[in-house]
């Protein structure tokens, strides 16, 4: 954790919050701050909740992407910025067919200071299609991850398609089995998951079998997350979090540091 203590104290300023007492640091790799949050918490509560639920570093994307360099701004050590492809929520559905995605992304990305582009919705069908190409083209130019919210069929043809992009597979493909998880990354070297919203993992508080022997195979391949998609999800983080670390705490403890902070540190050092 060396060099981490300026961020820490940067977030307790900037929230008057200090972490929960917690087994493990986390790096969480799925938060938004959408436009309908931005009444309800400012940018300096949603700092606040995330250090009390001992989140020192975090994956930010929003609709449109002002939500996110509103917390950028505001902890540019703290805050990993990705650029979803969605001025609104109506682009969720349209964006990969959209020439006016296609020059929001390449405009956006000018600021030079975003990790990654995602998180988006696609299905395998519309993987081709001419704005996902072109993401695909400007992510592998410029290093950046690609993060999916697709199932296990559009993962595979998105890494097929595009080789040469790492990409970061949104809640683990929603419903897909830890053994087809396993499947993939055993087949796909720069495939990563995280794992916003799969209570599945530990159901009732107990660590799934399976997953357990996936994350015990592939540590360094696993990111924890929350997914606040909405608005209403800004008061569960610290719980979520709570369950996360219970989890965490049945693996071996070089694999639960793995997956709580190490995998997203050296994925995305801080600048």
């Amino acid at each position: 954790m060396r060099g981490s203590l300026p961020l820490i104290v940067t977030l307790w300023i900037l929230s008057g919050v200090a972490p929960a007492a917690a087994q493990f640091p986390l790096f969480d790799a799925h938060i938004h701050y959408s436009r309908p949050d931005w009444d309800a918490y400012t940018p300096e509560r949603v700092l606040s909740i995330l250090a009390a639920a001992g989140v020192r570093r975090a994956i930010v994307s929003s609709t449109p992407d002002d939500g996110t360099l509103k917390l950028y701004e505001k902890a540019p050590k703290g805050i990993v910025p990705f650029l979803r492809p969605y001025r609104t929520r109506d682009d969720m559905g349209s964006w990969h067919n959209d020439p006016g995605v296609k020059a929001y992304v390449e405009e956006r990305l000018k600021r030079g200071i975003y990790r990654g582009i995602g998180e988006f919705h696609l299905s395998a069908a519309d993987a081709g299609a001419p704005v996902v190409k072109r993401v695909a083209e400007l992510a592998a130019a410029r290093g950046l991850f690609l993060q999916a919210h697709v199932d296990d069929t559009a993962i595979e043809k998105l890494l097929t398609l595009y080789p040469e992009v790492r990409v970061l597979w949104a809640h683990a493909g929603m419903s897909a089995s830890a053994s087809t998880v396993g499947r993939l990354l055993e087949r796909y070297p720069k495939l990563w998951v995280e794992l916003a919203l799969r209570t599945d993992v530990a159901p009732g508080g107990t660590l799934d079998p399976e997953w357990q022997t996936v994350f015990v195979k592939y540590p360094d391949r696993f990111m924890v997350g929350t997914d606040t998609w909405a608005t209403s999800r800004w008061e569960i983080v610290r719980d979520y979090h709570r369950d996360v670390q219970r989890w965490l705490g049945q693996l071996p403890r070089e694999v639960a540091e793995a997956i709580a902070w190490k995998n997203g540190e050296r994925l995305f050092p801080a600048p």
